[in-house]
């Protein structure tokens, strides 16, 4: 059988496959917690884990007084220390296992990396708690002096100190630093150091025992150091076997990236487990890199001594597996119902508020807006209505158009009308169709003649006329135009520009991409005040995104924008991995097909229609992100050097020439399109 290509490995893409681990403790017994560690190491390995992460003391056990300071116990541990540097190489991944490690005439609370048969290096806690229920300096000495340094453990020579990080030979970004427990209870735990020095991969090996209310804060602790670290966190405490004589333990294990959860173990378990999740070392170095205040920061705040690296050797076959994290089909639209809500009422009042302060800076009381019984002018009327009211002005002061061409639907515009007469606007209708007719004959177009021709200068005509009405029209009643646009489409380039689509006096929904539109209409609808409107703004939801510029064929098919630009599912994709992180083409494509390639995998949005919840291949992946690439690098960003203003409202940014994407407008996509055509295989 042939070896799968590099692509289909998370390994190409900077991923590390990372697990905490949970083992049944048993109190003072090194040679039983070994056998423990060689269960987990071994599944570990089974799963493609390359960075295994036990608790504190986990080879001697935590909760065992002065029993530490028994030389018959460290003789012990470190009897066991080659043994599972061994099993580590032949597993293929690094373990780090917390141990009692003596250094001249005191005793260190250690956490030891093994990889590759070897034991590579041991950082020592830096604080140690000596309150509550903690008396820890009765046995251990702070390691916070010792820098970097060689040690004979367990007879071999290795490295101790808490200057020290791991990297893994030949995977980029895969930098690890080792703190112990109440490490990052501390004001400034050393992990903070260790990843202004480059660990992406900060490890917590904890004894913490466990009161009411204490997982909440250590989960707190951990989502907040990998955020501001701008890394990943894994924590692995103590679980069941630990002495309860005073205390008790609930083994928690979590995983975080850049404050965002990955996995969590389960708690007072009886059985040896891990919790595994995919942690995205290049994203943490892409947003490092475009975070300058980190470069900033580590420049400030590491001296000149810094911190010897130490290679280590897992495995160096890049095995073809699916991914172990969450993952979005809809970056702008989250699966999990509560997030969806806030996010949604987060948005719209963006929205809302962007709109009222422009309004209250202009001294306007009125505005215009094109109704087309489309998503974005529904989205945009219904944010004007919001503002209107938060600012105690009449809604007959929002004068709604719909301009019906050559290919307005009567649906769509049944629609338009039927949501103003709801909503209670001043709805008005011109026909643009004269209009177009006499500059179409003015500039010799073939239509003119009775000729079928619909090309883009017939499409423009009539997207121009609309445009120039509507500012027309606010001269005319001292108003504004509200523009309707969204994100989605200004990355594609599919307004027309200048006098059309483009242009508005100010544009509210510049920085909503269009899934999160879909969600924004439903959101309002299922409110109860939004009752009257319920029922057309469903049937808008219901009706297939298109311009309405040309007119059916023979066959009676609409003109389709998804036809022709791409699913807008798979663009707001592409759209928010390449800017918001500036990820390469192929891993978006790799993403992509974790994400879309099966539509029985991973969740999706609530209330996402059973019809649209389908897959795509990687060859239509490819072949649509190839699309993308073109419209965004090449073909449209002229469009966005000259956008009206808008509120930010996404994550992912905005595409504002002030704001969060500055790019030539002359440039090429070639750099794109050839890391795409040579890292990403056709099927």
């Amino acid at each position: 059988m042939a070896e799968p290509h590099p692509f289909h490995a998370p390994r190409t893409h900077g991923f590390v496959r990372v697990a905490a681990a949970t083992p049944v403790v048993h109190v003072a017994d090194p040679a039983a917690n070994a056998r423990e560690h060689l269960a987990l190491i071994r599944k570990a390995g089974e799963a493609g884990v390359e960075l295994l992460v036990f608790p504190e003391l986990s080879l001697s056990a935590y909760a065992i007084d002065d029993l530490h300071l028994q030389s018959a116990l460290l003789e012990a541990v470190e009897a066991q220390l080659p043994v599972l540097a061994k099993a580590a190489g032949e597993a293929g991944l690094a373990a780090v296992i917390g141990a009692p490690i003596r250094h001249g005439d005191r005793l260190l609370n250690c956490a030891v990396l093994l990889a590759g048969g070897d034991i590579v290096g041991a950082v020592p806690k830096t604080y140690l708690p000596n309150y509550r229920e903690y008396y820890e300096k009765r046995w251990f000495s702070p390691g916070d002096d010792i820098g970097a340094e060689t040690l004979r453990i367990a007879g071999t020579d290795s490295w101790i100190g808490t200057r020290l990080l791991f990297q893994a030979d030949d995977h980029p970004g895969f930098v690890v630093g080792l703190e112990i427990c109440e490490d990052f209870w501390s004001p400034l735990p050393p992990s903070t150091r260790q990843a202004l020095a480059g660990a992406r991969i900060l490890c917590n090996l904890s004894a913490s025992n466990i009161v009411i209310g204490k997982a909440e804060e250590r989960a707190m602790l951990c989502a907040s150091q990998s955020a501001r670290a701008m890394a990943a966190y894994v924590f692995a405490a103590s679980g069941w076997g630990e002495s309860t004589t005073d205390l008790a333990w609930d083994g928690q294990a979590t995983i975080h990236e850049l404050g965002a959860k990955l996995a969590t173990g389960e708690r007072f378990s009886l059985e040896n487990h891990l919790t595994i999740a995919d942690v995205d070392v290049d994203r943490i170095g892409l947003e490092r890199m475009r975070t300058g205040t980190f470069a900033d920061c580590a420049r400030r705040e590491l001296d000149d001594e810094g911190f010897v690296r130490l290679d280590f050797r897992v495995r160096e076959t890049a095995t073809a597996m699916s991914l172990i994290r969450p993952l979005d089909r809809f970056p702008f639209v989250p699966d999990d119902p509560a997030r969806l809500d806030q996010d949604c009422f987060e948005a719209f009042n963006i929205q809302v508020q962007g709109l009222m302060r422009r309004m209250k800076a202009t001294n306007s009381d009125r505005i215009v807006i094109g109704v087309s019984g489309g998503l974005d002018s529904t989205q945009a009327l219904l944010v004007a209505c919001a503002a209107f009211d938060r600012l105690g002005l009449p809604r007959t002061n929002i004068l709604g158009f719909t301009m019906p061409g050559f290919a307005t639907s009567e649906g769509t515009k049944s629609n338009a009308w039927a949501l103003m007469t709801a909503l209670g606007v001043t709805g008005a209708e011109i026909d643009i169709r004269p209009a177009a007719e006499r500059m179409l004959k003015d500039i010799g177009h073939a239509f003119a003649d009775g000729k079928p021709v619909h090309d883009i200068t017939f499409e423009n005509v009539q997207a121009g006329l609309r445009t120039d009405y509507l500012f027309r029209l606010a001269n005319q009643n001292r108003a504004f135009v509200i523009g309707t646009g969204d994100l989605s489409e200004l990355a594609l380039g599919w307004a027309t520009y200048g006098v059309g689509d483009h242009m508005s006096h100010y544009n509210v929904n510049a920085g909503v991409a269009k899934t999160l539109i879909r969600h924004l209409i439903r959101w309002v609808a299922a409110r109860p005040e939004m009752a009257g409107a319920a029922a057309t703004l469903n049937a808008i939801l219901d009706t297939e995104i298109s311009p309405e510029l040309v007119p059916p064929g023979a066959d009676g098919e609409l003109q389709s924008t998804e036809g022709t630009v791409g699913p807008y599912a798979l663009n707001d994709f592409f759209l928010f991995h390449i800017t918001r992180y500036g990820m390469a083409p192929s891993k978006v494509a790799w993403l992509a097909h974790q994400a879309w390639g099966d539509a029985s995998r991973g969740g999706w949005p609530a209330h996402h229609p059973e019809t649209d919840r389908v897959a795509y291949d990687l060859p239509i992946i490819k072949s649509w992100l190839r699309k993308f690439l073109i419209r965004f690098f090449q073909t449209s960003q002229f469009k966005r050097s000259a956008l009206p203003n808008g509120p930010k409202v996404v994550t992912g940014g905005s595409l504002s020439p002030r704001g969060d994407w500055r790019a030539p407008s002359d440039g090429t996509a070639n750099a794109w399109l050839c890391e795409l055509d040579a890292n990403v295989p056709d099927a």
